[in-house]
C-alpha cells in the first residue's frame, strides 16, 4: 500500500479531476498521477463507478482532486505558485496552462480550464521587487503591474533603471 500523505492539498471539481490531474503531471516537473478511485455507490454529482478522487502530486506538492459537483469553484484565494528560472520557462508554463483553455490575469496571474489559478513568477521578479535599493524595488514593481505574462527583460531594464 502506498504511504498516504498527511497533508495534502484538496482541490474540488466538477467531475474533471483525472483530466486535471493528468495535465498538471505533463506540464510541470515532479509531478504525478497516483491513485484513483471510483465511487462504490452513486452520489449527489455521479454515480457508482465514476472517478470520484484522484491522487497526484505538483511539482513535488501532494494533492487529492475530489469529483465533488458544481456546487463550489475555484478562486485566487488559492493559488499554485511556480518559480521559473528564466523567460523561457516562464513562457513554457504559461503557454501550457493559456494555451489549454486557461485565461490570462494580471502580474504573472493565470487560471487554468478548470478554474484554478497559478502564479507563474519568475525569480528575476521576486529578486528585484526585493531589491535592498526602494528606488529600483518600486520600479521593477510598477512595470510588473502594468503585466499580464512576467517579461524578464523589462522587470530587469526596470530594476536597473
Amino acid at each position: 500500500m502506498t504511504k498516504i500523505p498527511r497533508n495534502t492539498i484538496c482541490l474540488w471539481f466538477d467531475g474533471a479531476a483525472e483530466d486535471a490531474a493528468r495535465f498538471y503531471a505533463a506540464t510541470f516537473p515532479d509531478s504525478s498521477v497516483g491513485a484513483i478511485w471510483h465511487a462504490p455507490g452513486d452520489f449527489p454529482s455521479g454515480k457508482e463507478g465514476d472517478v470520484l478522487t484522484v491522487r497526484f502530486t505538483v511539482m513535488g506538492i501532494p494533492c487529492l482532486g475530489l469529483n465533488g459537483g458544481p456546487e463550489f469553484s475555484h478562486s485566487e484565494a488559492f493559488s499554485f505558485q511556480v518559480a521559473t528560472a528564466d523567460q523561457a520557462e516562464t513562457d513554457r508554463y504559461w503557454n501550457a496552462i493559456v494555451g489549454n483553455g486557461g485565461e490570462e490575469s494580471v502580474c504573472g496571474w493565470c487560471k487554468d480550464k478548470w478554474g484554478v489559478s497559478w502564479q507563474i513568477t519568475p525569480l528575476a521578479l521576486a529578486e528585484a521587487i526585493a531589491d535592498p535599493d526602494p528606488a529600483a524595488a518600486k520600479r521593477a514593481f510598477d512595470a510588473m503591474m502594468t503585466m499580464r505574462k512576467i517579461d524578464v527583460a523589462v522587470i530587469e531594464a526596470a530594476r536597473h533603471g
